[in-house]
């Protein structure tokens, strides 16, 4: 079997470690995930949009779980397993939601140190790794 992202070009698993792929202002610094072709900070005096890498340390902000399947199209393994799901600030700048990637959802707590990785979401139709990025605490 082999293994395919979620969707091409928004993650990528570097030497240094998992990253989101997305862009930032050279101007202003807004970070964007995934990314932009302009910025939209209305602040900014010129949009002058770069590619960027972002992750992959990071702090919990806010946390809820999921409890029940989601509606499709969203696809998951059965049998269907609760998770928690958090929004994290990157030590660069990025807010983002992510899957925390643990055994034990209720353990996950706000203020945690989290590491962005790159795993399994679920299995396709011919039985492939569909991986998408998470968060595991550090």
């Amino acid at each position: 079997m082999s293994t395919k992202p979620i969707v091409e070009g928004l993650f990528a698993e570097t030497a240094d470690g998992a990253r989101l792929l997305g862009s930032r202002c050279a101007t202003c610094t807004t970070p964007y995930f995934p990314k932009s072709p302009v910025c939209h900070n209305p602040a900014c005096t010129e949009s002058k949009i770069a590619d960027a890498a972002f992750g992959p340390k990071g702090k919990i902000w806010s946390l809820a779980m999921q409890d029940y399947p989601p509606p499709p199209p969203v696809k998951f393994d059965e049998p269907y397993e609760r998770y928690a799901m958090a929004v994290v600030d990157l030590a660069d700048g990025l807010r983002v939601l992510g899957r925390i990637a643990t055994d034990d959802p209720e353990s996950v707590q706000c203020d945690q140190d989290v590491e962005l990785i790159v795993d399994v979401l679920h299995h396709d139709a011919e039985g492939n790794d569909v991986t998408t990025w998470k968060f595991k605490v550090c």
